[in-house]
């Protein structure tokens, strides 16, 4: 079972979640109105042009849907609770866990698998290059550079606007009460945020990201990583994705996937355009901001919930990587 579009491999997916449509409005509900525990998925959208959908639902069952489409598109949101692992072409398995993410797809190719029993929340926003080309680029030529992003790659951080805005898009969608013309102005000042972001200054997580060159050790050497290096720093970003409130160290990390520090640190680098520390540190704020949105715990148990002995110095990170306080952010979703 191949699905060969974006459209394809969601029906696909909602198939097999026993889900059926029920038209609203704006927006579809798809549900299993005999099963209601299973949850439920639903979907705003402009043909052709974008998607916004919002997930809180159980798998049925084990499954897993080959996908193989030729679609230009950026998809970026946030999830809450939740992991599947896939598989892109040439690539090592790699999963999506509990984070804010960015992902640039073009000419898709791989597999997706889901466990039974496993619960999903989040919510994302598709935007087709149709829209970039007839709507965004005609109008605003700078706004933002389509093929300016790594293709196929998941970046695990949005500017915290972003998050602010896509969490503002769920509440309102959950309830009913999206617009397709709220929604709408709300995607262009998501491109614009990203935009305004990457053109402000390197000195970011999201732009760090789109940095990356040569595989480096010190000033004048090179490495050349073998398929068992890369498969050991694939075994190390699963670790830190798993632990990343209380990571190993750097020591203590290399002798688990048997690979020099040296070779761990500048591998990880090139492979995932960040430092072992910005993975871990972007994965800390990306739940932090979960937890800020949709939970009423104090700063300081969030800070000791993420990994920080002391709040001061989580508040010290949110604000270097954010921009704003912990407590700026939860009042904006208020």
């Amino acid at each position: 079972m191949i699905a060969k579009s974006t459209k394809d491999f969601q029906n696909k997916v909602l198939k097999k979640m026993t889900f059926s449509a029920y038209p609203k409005e704006n927006y579809i509900l798809y549900t299993n109105k005999k099963q209601k525990y299973l949850g439920y998925f639903i979907k705003y959208s402009r043909n052709g042009y974008y998607d916004f959908g919002i997930g809180d639902y159980t798998i049925p069952t084990d499954f897993s849907l080959y996908f193989e489409h030729s679609e230009e598109l950026i998809r970026f949101g946030t999830v809450y609770s939740g992991e599947t692992q896939f598989k892109i072409e040439n690539n090592p398995i790699s999963s999506f866990t509990p984070s804010s993410f960015f992902v640039n797809e073009k000419d898709l190719k791989g597999k997706q698998s889901w466990k039974k029993g496993q619960h999903f929340h989040g919510a994302e926003i598709t935007i087709y290059k149709k829209y970039f080309d007839e709507v965004i680029l005609s109008n605003f030529p700078k706004a933002l550079d389509f093929h300016g992003f790594i293709t196929n790659f998941t970046y695990h951080y949005l500017p915290i606007e972003v998050t602010a805005i896509i969490q503002n898009l769920r509440s309102r969608g959950e309830k009913g009460q999206l617009t397709s013309l709220y929604l709408e102005s709300k995607i262009l000042e998501c491109i614009a945020l990203i935009g305004a972001e990457i053109q402000s200054s390197p000195e970011n997580v999201f732009t760090n990201q789109l940095n990356y060159g040569d595989i480096k050790i010190g000033k004048n050497r090179t490495v050349t990583l073998t398929s068992s290096d890369v498969n050991a720093i694939q075994k190390a970003h699963d670790i830190l994705s798993k632990e990343f409130c209380n990571p190993p160290t750097i020591n203590a990390l290399s002798k688990m996937v048997f690979l020099n520090e040296q070779k761990l640190k500048a591998g990880f680098s090139a492979r995932y355009h960040m430092s072992i520390n910005q993975y871990t540190t972007s994965l800390k704020m990306a739940l932090a901001e979960n937890l800020l949105s949709t939970t009423e715990l104090s700063i300081d148990e969030i800070a000791k919930k993420i990994g920080y002995n002391h709040s001061g110095n989580f508040i010290k990170m949110f604000k270097k990587v954010h921009g704003k306080t912990p407590l700026s952010f939860r009042k904006l979703k208020s």
